[in-house]
């Protein structure tokens, strides 16, 4: 019995646009909730969230009964911490900061068992062979790891034809905060110089047959990174939607029965 199929991988593959919702609330319960909504994919965050091993497990676990394809991120690309996400579970890796292709390359090499890569061989405790139920994990999970890395400053952005050589990626994906704020603009992600890098940067990826990705709340952001190729958008993000949701509530209350 081989690894479990991973449909965001290979709907990515078929180059079917994936919508997806970052989840930074750091809990089962909401994930849960989320996993019922209808996006094709989740971002469980452990870069800009209060996320550890634990908590992550946990909302793989809650997702793993849903139709959206649960996405790891990593606070960093470490070898380690790659290892424990895997064996967690985690089939699709979201890899933050990137900037050269030897990282890339170092990523491809963290989700490939030896003797082609540098992964540790620990599946027989781990939850993603359901704990040995899996007598092929071993030989056929690579196939079915998904691998996307991220390129969000200056530096990822002049490596990015060398990082887009590198096999054993599966997309790149673009970060309008950190590229917003290296390029000198703040938080200003909708800087005319700001969108022309990233949409240049989703041609590029596209015509290197990667999917290219990004995460931005601005409608026209989004439709022109689907148009610019990409495959993988996220459109919304789990606290901003509760906080606009809870501020929106309160203000209708005293509006209605303050006065």
């Amino acid at each position: 019995m081989p690894a479990p199929h991973n449909p965001f991988k290979a709907a990515l593959k078929a180059g079917q646009l994936q919508l997806g919702c970052w989840l930074g609330l750091a809990d089962p319960y909401i994930a849960e909730i989320s996993g019922s909504a209808g996006f094709d994919w989740l971002v469980v965050d452990g870069e800009h969230a209060p996320n550890d091993l634990r908590s992550i497990t946990g909302q793989l676990q809650v997702l793993a009964a849903s139709d959206s394809h649960a996405v790891v991120r990593p606070p960093i690309g470490e070898v380690w911490m790659i290892k424990q996400f895997l064996d967690a579970g985690a089939q699709t890796l979201l890899i933050p900061m990137i900037e050269s292709a030897e990282q890339a390359q170092l990523m491809v090499d963290a989700v490939t068992y030896p003797p082609h890569g540098i992964r540790g061989v620990g599946s027989a405790l781990a939850r993603a062979s359901s704990f040995s139920a899996i007598p092929d994990y071993l030989a056929t999970a690579r196939d079915e790891i998904c691998l996307l890395v991220q390129v969000e400053n200056r530096a990822g952005m002049a490596a990015l034809d060398d990082i887009l050589k590198v096999d054993g990626i599966d997309g790149v994906f673009i970060g309008p905060a950190d590229l917003a704020a290296d390029m000198g603009y703040g938080n200003q992600t909708s800087a005319p110089e700001v969108k022309e890098a990233i949409l240049d940067a989703m041609h590029r990826i596209t015509a290197a047959g990667k999917a290219a990705g990004i995460l931005t709340l601005d409608p026209e952001m989004q439709k022109a990174s689907r148009d610019a190729g990409a495959r993988f958008i996220a459109t919304e993000i789990d606290v901003t939607l509760l906080a606009k949701g809870m501020r929106s509530a309160a203000n209708r209350a005293a509006t209605q029965l303050k006065g």
